[in-house]
């Protein structure tokens, strides 16, 4: 496959992680965590994050949204989420059936809920009939590209705390959140009260693995146990935590998806001038949907990789990567035009 807009995920790894996995082989460590490169690794998720955040390692964003979503509900509790969120719409029911819990989906405008649909579903505490509320899930950014501000954030935050409950944040683009806003994540996740945060990288030039990142040393206080039962230990944890550090040291993380930003940002000025492409969504950080006819859809999709999104309206959404050049852009747009 050449260049794909299919996803992120399509990419490979960045330079620099790979060469962080070659040198964290090169000697015996001690398994599951406890060896000297997690400790590293963890160091460096403090500085970014504040003294009192504690990661976990996994695989994949899957497991740490599941796994955290686990430590912070019981069986009879509910998750509310965003409608298209990925518990919802792409982790094939396993937040349900690994956590026990109902999803109740919210109507989202731009991938993103408010508080005031949030809190039209903080019902029927108390009432034995009733899934208990204890969750907000959210992504930063949203399926649809699109981000929360600080003060949003906050507000969900604040408003899951005065009725006992939690915000979780699925973090699996995190750092183009970061690129974008020019903030310090700590800025929009901690200080703004998150209580759980999935942080991504594979999406982002790292081979494997994910963190799930706590705020409160209680709400991490078993979690051993459930990323255990979660089958989401691995043995050589260093090779993991070796890639953070690289990813979280000297803002290897922000580099990279700035530059996967910055690639969304040229596709969306390139295409501005043709009229058979409707740019559908915000470009903000490194997704462009757009909305074009059938017929050039399929002419295209037989040259270049990328997803239809909503078949009824013949939206598509073409992602870019840590290592998307100008000249595959150029390319596809040329093609596009060509087509037409």
């Amino acid at each position: 496959m050449k260049h794909s807009f299919g996803s992120d995920n399509h990419s490979g790894a960045a330079p620099e992680i790979m060469q962080a996995i070659l040198d964290a082989n090169t000697q015996f460590q001690v398994a599951y965590g406890d060896d000297e490169i997690t400790a590293r690794a963890v160091k460096e998720f403090k500085k970014i994050l504040g003294e009192e955040a504690v990661p976990y390692f996994v695989f994949n964003g899957t497991g740490a949204n599941i796994l955290a979503l686990k430590a912070l509900t019981s069986t009879y509790n509910s998750i509310l989420c965003p409608e298209n969120a990925h518990i919802n719409v792409d982790e094939c029911g396993a937040p349900e059936k690994m956590t026990g819990c109902k999803l109740i989906p919210l109507r989202a405008t731009d991938g993103k809920v408010n508080a005031e649909t949030v809190k039209a579903e903080l019902k029927g505490f108390g009432f034995q009939h009733h899934s208990q509320p204890k969750v907000l899930s959210i992504s930063q950014p949203t399926e649809l590209g699109t981000l929360y501000t600080p003060q949003e954030i906050k507000e969900l935050a604040d408003l899951m705390h005065s009725h006992d409950g939690y915000l979780h944040v699925d973090g699996s683009r995190i750092s183009n959140a970061a690129a974008s806003l020019g903030l310090p994540v700590k800025s929009f996740i901690t200080d703004q009260g998150v209580d759980a945060l999935s942080f991504g990288g594979t999406k982002n030039g790292l081979l494997i693995g994910e963190a799930v990142v706590f705020f409160r040393k209680e709400l991490a206080e078993n979690f051993q146990y459930i990323r255990k039962q979660g089958a989401q230990l691995f043995s050589k944890n260093r090779f993991i935590a070796a890639q953070f550090e690289a990813y979280l040291r000297d803002g290897l993380n922000i580099a990279l998806a700035t530059k996967s930003n910055s690639m969304a940002k040229y596709l969306e000025s390139e295409l501005k001038s043709i009229p058979q492409v409707k740019i559908s969504r915000p470009v903000q950080t490194n997704v462009v949907f757009a909305v074009i006819p059938e017929d050039l859809c399929k002419k295209l999709q037989e040259k270049h990789y990328f997803y239809v999104w909503d078949e009824t309206t013949g939206e598509v959404r073409w992602m870019c990567s840590f290592n998307t050049r100008k000249e595959d852009i150029d390319e596809f747009v040329k093609d596009i035009k060509s087509l037409i």
